[in-house]
């Protein structure tokens, strides 16, 4: 939500205008309020188009669409009217992330979540197309997730079944990827069609990625009528449920109470929507609404209007309205009291500007200087700099941890009371979590250094953390989970393999698993719900851990080799050639970094990459181009593949464009400390950590 700015409305008919609530080429969508206390979403044509006879009908069309839907499955139309020659329809207000926002915050959904979504959708669907409709635009940001399930909102460009898809015009009002080929075509279509985005939608939500993809419009429109759906990402359990309602011929897709059957959702299906991160969601969407539609000591706009000048007074005098994830936001009005578990948006991430040769940012073959840079600010045994939005958490010099600009390197706040050696960790973007001399964790705002909930965790130091929980290596050697949403212990377990001392495991946690690299090499999947050890590998590495990251269900894993593994049962998926020495009996790699399809790692002294679903080598060869450090990270950031090259004395960071082979690379000779460096990156900056120096450096 955003507050309202000039030319914005005050009153609407019986509405109260209280807040911008989104924007589209259409029109403008506010939160308004009637007489009685109720909410509503008010959506309003742009002033601009409203000359455009055919928009307009298009936009009063929709209330009337909607309206002809009688069950539950897509929000209700309140009111609609024309004021001052432009028309507006008021909603009901959901509350809730769109399915768009749910997938970029927290990650592909589970199985289960997936079958509950397909069966909701569905029936939303039989609800629409026994009213004689057809929504023809069904797609993640058109689908709300509420606390009772999944609604449809935008009936746009819904039509009777039995209209055409042009407009008059000639324009095709379809979502590339998400619109059925006969759409894409200007054909006549009918149900099937939202039968075909529905498959697509599920893609999104089972993967994370679009069912068709493209260089650009054109390009996803042809995959979409000629081309096969991305389904390697989808779980394959969920592949041949999915593939049919991505056929091309609309006689071969499933009815909607087919998919209904064949989804089987799980009992309980319902009360998914009210758990775990979406359910977080909801519930501060909810708080967002009730604190924006409440005066300060709980007189209700009901009782008392607000007035615009209010608002805006209000916003001026200390309260705010702050974004969080997709549209979230909150009220905190001057004096309110917060508690441990009331946490604030994400703060956003200040990009950084991508140099261009081309418009004398640098010249070619001559590398620019840092963005930043900062000397003697970090403790000798800093663990890696984390970026979290618009700082940088590292371990402070003079003890603790602290976090600086990411834009500047200021010092935005510390924390000294904590043991920087124990690690930290980002939770959801938004708090800092890290532990004390006693063990106890503790957690922070990440862009202010509030501090927020602490657990006795008897921690010697932090493993990983996903939406549910945060994961710890007890004092004595045990491994144990911390509610985030109570700060109680929900488990404590014994692991089989040697966790080593001095943080000196690491762990990765998501789809329900938390992985953990032991110091003997040993890596084991445990369940995030009870700790249980659902499977292990021993000996990945010799004499140290092994090195993680994970793309959806995909876990690669570098230390004698590089390999792939299913994070939810530990089946290898592939092991990766030596391709530099393969006479050689031992090869260590460096840590692996996925960025797209790829997987980058270094292999004794070269950076190489590989396909992510099959482990076979790419157009790599460029890459080893330049020599680097084989512990070096590699870092893709901008159109660059980073890593760091040492010697005995002294070492400098190397860049290798991916994008063209031809160009020269950058060469940063800045690195002072051989034996101490690190790379990590964010928003267009490459981080540098140089002994107990840290830097920033551009991107192109």
């Amino acid at each position: 939500m955003k507050p309202l700015e000039s030319g914005d409305p005050i009153r609407l008919g019986p509405y109260r205008i209280l807040a911008v609530l989104g924007e589209g080429g259409m029109g403008k969508v506010y939160v308004g309020q009637d007489g009685a206390g109720h909410a509503a979403a008010v959506k309003v044509l742009h002033p601009h188009l409203t000359h455009d006879q055919n928009l307009t009908g298009r936009f009063v069309r929709e209330a009337q669409m909607a309206r002809a839907v009688t069950g539950g499955s897509v929000a209700r139309v309140l009111d609609a009217r024309t004021e001052g020659g432009r028309p507006w329809i008021a909603t009901e207000f959901l509350t809730g992330p769109t399915l768009a926002d749910a997938v970029r915050a927290h990650g592909p959904f589970d199985e289960a979540t997936v079958r509950a979504l397909a069966a909701a959708l569905a029936r939303a669907l039989r609800e629409i197309h026994a009213a004689g409709l057809v929504h023809r635009d069904l797609k993640p940001a058109n689908i709300v997730l509420t606390a009772t399930g999944p609604r449809v909102i935008d009936f746009g460009i819904a039509r009777p079944e039995h209209g055409l898809t042009l407009t008059a015009t000639g324009q095709v009002p379809v979502t590339p990827g998400y619109g059925a080929p006969e759409q894409v075509l200007g054909q006549r279509v009918g149900p099937p069609a939202d039968v075909f985005s529905l498959g697509a939608v599920l893609v999104y939500a089972a993967s994370g990625q679009h069912a068709y993809e493209g260089a650009h419009v054109a390009a996803v429109q042809y995959e979409v009528v000629h081309g096969a759906p991305r389904l390697d990402r989808v779980s394959p359990v969920l592949q041949p449920l999915i593939g049919p309602c991505l056929a091309k011929d609309p006689a071969a897709r499933p009815l909607p109470d087919q998919i209904i059957g064949a989804f089987a959702p799980p009992r309980g299906a319902e009360r998914l929507w009210r758990k775990g991160p979406i359910a977080q969601d909801i519930t501060t969407r909810e708080q967002s609404l009730h604190r924006l539609t409440t005066l300060p000591g709980g007189v209700t706009a009901a009782r008392r209007p607000l007035s615009r000048r209010g608002l805006l007074t209000g916003l001026a005098a200390g309260g705010a309205v702050l974004a969080a994830g997709g549209g979230a936001a909150w009220w905190i009005g001057r004096g309110e009291r917060r508690g441990p578990f009331d946490i604030p948006a994400a703060a956003q991430v200040p990009q950084a500007r991508v140099l261009d040769a081309k418009k004398g940012d640098y010249v070619l073959g001559q590398t620019p200087d840092p963005l930043w840079s900062l000397a003697s600010v970090l403790s000798d045994d800093t663990p890696a700099p984390l970026p979290v939005r618009d700082v940088l958490v590292v371990g402070a010099a003079k003890g603790g941890i602290a976090a600086h600009s990411v834009v500047d390197g200021s010092l935005r706040w510390s924390a000294p009371q904590v043991v920087a050696a124990h690690r930290y960790l980002s939770l959801s973007d938004r708090l800092v979590a890290a532990t004390d001399r006693d063990g106890t964790l503790v957690t922070f705002v990440a862009s202010t250094g509030e501090p927020k909930w602490t657990a006795p965790a008897e921690a010697a130091s932090l493993l990983a953390a996903d939406e549910e929980a945060v994961y710890v290596i007890t004092k004595d050697g045990r491994v144990r989970g911390i509610g985030r949403s109570d700060a109680k212990v929900r488990w404590t377990v014994h692991v089989d393999a040697d966790l080593g001392t001095k943080a000196a495991s690491r762990g990765l946690a998501a789809e329900g698993r938390l992985v953990v690299a032991a110091a003997d090499g040993t890596v084991a999947a445990l369940d995030t719900a009870d700790g249980r050890t659902v499977w292990d590998h021993r000996k990945l590495s010799d004499g140290e851990r092994a090195k993680l990251a994970l793309s959806g269900r995909i876990l690669c894993v570098t230390g004698k080799n590089l390999a792939a593994f299913d994070l939810l049962d530990g089946r290898e998926i592939w092991s990766a050639e030596n391709r530099e020495e393969p006479s050689a009996a031992t090869v260590f790699w460096g840590p692996p970094t996925i960025h797209g399809d790829h997987v980058y790692a270094t292999a004794r002294k070269f950076p190489l990459r590989v396909d992510l679903r099959t482990g076979k080598g790419t157009d790599w060869a460029y890459t080893a181009l330049l020599e680097c450090d084989p512990p070096s990270p590699l870092v893709v950031q901008g159109n660059g593949l980073w890593s760091v090259a040492v010697n005995k004395t002294q070492g400098g960071v190397n860049v290798i464009d991916l994008s063209s082979e031809n160009r020269p690379p950058w060469v940063f000779p800045l690195i002072k400390n051989p034996d101490r460096y690190w790379l990590t990156a964010d928003a267009n900056r490459v981080f540098l950590l140089d002994g107990t120096s840290l830097l920033a450096l551009p991107v192109f």
